[in-house]
């Protein structure tokens, strides 16, 4: 997976990030978002659910339904792994058809919980709240599609303003 770290987050700064994602990702990518409690993972997807025409009020954390679907100008399905047991349960709750959903963008949150789950071609988020050290920038890495990272990194510049 092609993975971003974002610090220093606010929710300027998330709404920016949001709406250029929103305007760049392909209709169908799994994304991965993890951070701690309180980082902005619901958040993020109240946001991308908002650019995409649904009220981001209808966007809850899913912690105990697991997951909620959404349909706007994109169809969203949100998937919080927290407490699932293992991969095995995602799997019987039919995880794994939701990744596939080729008209779907797949946000997952505490997505290492279901990581032999999630496709190599997907894209992990991390959202931290203070930077890791004191010259600590956004990053961008990937083990997979360049071109996805390469938008990725035009994305965080374009929200630094």
């Amino acid at each position: 997976m092609s993975r971003v770290v974002v610090e220093r987050v606010d929710l300027r700064r998330l709404a920016q990030i949001a709406a250029a994602l929103h305007a760049a990702l392909p209709r169908h990518l799994v994304i991965g978002l993890r951070g701690t409690l309180g980082a902005g993972k619901t958040r993020l997807v109240q946001l991308l659910a908002a650019a995409a025409g649904i009220d981001p009020a209808a966007v809850t954390s899913p912690t105990y339904g697991i997951v909620r679907h959404h349909l706007g100008s994109r169809k969203l399905h949100h998937i919080d792994a927290y407490r699932l047991a293992d991969e095995d349960e995602f799997v019987e709750l039919g995880g794994e058809e939701l990744i596939e959903d080729d008209e779907a963008l797949v946000l997952i949150e505490w997505p290492d919980r279901i990581a032999g789950c999630l496709p190599r071609g997907g894209l992990m988020i991390e959202l931290e709240l203070e930077p890791r050290d004191a010259s600590a920038e956004d990053r961008v890495a990937g083990d997979s599609d360049p071109t996805a990272t390469d938008g990725l990194r035009r994305v965080l510049l374009s929200s630094e303003d």
